[in-house]
């Protein structure tokens, strides 16, 4: 499942007053994250994703990821147990930068997918039990 988020930014959204996307999804394992900026966001529109209070990306607390015309792409496993999970997104621009969208879209999947079998199992099977 690839869920799709996005947020037009206006010159309102700027620190202190970021753009919030609440970002609803269910259990299972993020696999993939791409943030896209649309061209003319001059890398001057700043993206960052949270788990509760626990900045997600870019893993340095309190960078942003930034960009113009890219899309900023990456394999994950973040696994999610609850079965309804709200991450949450701020996008704030610079003050001069207005009407031009970054999208978020997220990959994810049943952990039984990627992981179908635990440490143990594995260890079992190599161990010809």
């Amino acid at each position: 499942m690839f869920y799709v988020f996005d947020q037009t930014v206006t010159t309102a959204h700027v620190v202190g007053a970021e753009a919030e996307i609440l970002m609803e999804l269910t259990e299972g394992v993020i696999h993939q994250v791409d943030v896209l900026f649309q061209d003319g966001c001059d890398h001057a529109v700043n993206v960052q994703i949270f788990k509760g209070i626990h900045q997600l990306w870019p893993t340095n607390r309190g960078k942003a990821m930034r960009g113009n015309a890219t899309v900023i792409s990456f394999r994950e496993f973040e696994e999610l147990e609850s079965v309804r999970t709200v991450l949450k997104a701020l996008v704030w621009g610079d003050g001069t930068v207005t009407g031009v969208e970054v999208i978020i879209q997220i990959g994810l999947l049943p952990k039984r997918v990627i992981q179908p079998l635990s440490f143990d199992e594995l260890l079992r099977a190599a161990a010809g039990m």
